[in-house]
């Protein structure tokens, strides 16, 4: 039984199809990175499987249950995701919105326990933000406010997590840094999937590629299968050279 599966996936916004027929099985413990051209659908592919917007046709299986049989809150203790953007309530320091990640594990009218508590700390030490936790959230800069949502996703403990370009804002050390905690997640035994832009990052840092185009799979599989001068023409028009990667012995390419 696969873990997380896409049957024959269709989702439109009012008449435009974004996705069409997609079929895609997402590997186990390992990180998955969505690539694609502009408009080619990931972001929605990613709120789909999550359950944030709602497919006209087909199914998302969850180990083998659909996920429209899952009760919001049960679904919410299994998968987490990170919106492409997110709105930041006005007032809210760092240390509280990182606790909202707590919020699927906390009886509906408690508190948090000093183990929630515990957690919260863990993630921003993780983000690099346990030092601003009492400052306000919109007083931030971007990249801050960006690892902030990220230790949220993370306090929120579940196997499954999802972010929808989560290197947006941040500095070439924060995403760096970000694709480390990724690597950190997979040895802990999750699964990860992100929305990413860049190429030989992703083939750095991620053990399988799924490409889009078009709302449908391009391509998927490792690095090493996905990344071909043939593939980055086709889908991103772009006439690079493939070489390996001088620190990890991934793919890379060069654009000529």
């Amino acid at each position: 039984m696969s873990y997380l599966e896409a049957k024959e996936l269709s989702v439109s916004y009012g008449h435009k199809p974004i996705l069409e027929g997609l079929n895609l099985t997402i590997p186990k413990h390992q990180v998955t990175a969505l690539l694609g051209p502009n408009g080619c659908g990931k972001s929605t592919l990613l709120k789909t499987l999550n359950r944030t917007i709602n497919q006209q046709h087909g199914s998302v299986l969850l180990q083998g249950k659909d996920t429209r049989e899952l009760d919001p809150r049960e679904l919410s203790r299994q998968m987490s995701l990170l919106p492409q953007s997110s709105i930041t309530p006005e007032g809210i320091t760092v240390r509280q919105l990182v606790g909202y990640g707590r919020a699927p594990w906390i009886s509906r009218w408690g508190t948090m326990k000093e183990e929630d508590h515990k957690i919260v700390d863990q993630a921003m030490t993780e983000t690099g933000v346990l030092d601003l936790a009492d400052q306000f959230v919109c007083e931030l800069s971007g990249g801050q406010r960006q690892r902030t949502w990220i230790a949220m996703v993370l306090a929120q403990q579940t196997e499954l997590v999802l972010l929808d370009e989560p290197t947006a804002w941040l500095d070439i050390a924060h995403q760096i840094e970000l694709m480390a905690i990724m690597r950190q997640l997979h040895q802990q035994g999750k699964t990860v999937i992100v929305v990413l832009h860049d190429l030989n990052q992703a083939s750095r840092y991620c053990d399988h590629l799924v490409v889009l185009r078009d709302g449908k799979v391009a391509a998927e599989g490792a690095p090493q299968q996905v990344m071909t001068t043939q593939l980055l023409h086709q889908v991103f028009e772009l006439d690079a050279v493939i070489s390996n990667d001088p620190v990890s012995g991934s793919p890379m390419c060069v654009a000529q």
